[in-house]
């Protein structure tokens, strides 16, 4: 299949108010993230390489030992087995991240 549509995409709640919506071929994987407002990805590590970039709103991005406040059109790139952990104020955010190779968790 190459083309994916919106009603097509896989979703997945990470925690309460953060959304996914997954498409992934065979190397890479796409994730559309919604976060509600005043939520917080706890940190955690994966073996994938991750990068993204912030659509709408402002997300405080924690990588490693370093932390940024990514607000929109910022991009970031986390390797595989780097802790990492996000949070957003209080607008809604919107992230579009990518996973190599695709996350089997997610699936």
């Amino acid at each position: 299949m190459f083309f994916s549509y919106p009603q097509d995409f896989k979703e997945r709640e990470l925690t309460p108010g953060i959304i996914l919506r997954l498409v992934w071929g065979e190397r890479v994987m796409l994730s559309y993230v919604t976060f509600q407002p005043n939520r917080i990805l706890p940190a955690h590590s994966h073996s994938n390489e991750q990068t993204g970039i912030v659509i709408e709103g402002e997300l405080r991005l924690t990588i490693g030992d370093e932390t940024r406040l990514c607000k929109k059109g910022d991009a970031f790139t986390i390797p595989g087995n780097v802790e990492h952990s996000a949070a957003c104020g209080d607008k809604p955010t919107i992230v579009i991240d990518t996973f190599s190779p695709p996350r089997e968790d997610y699936m």
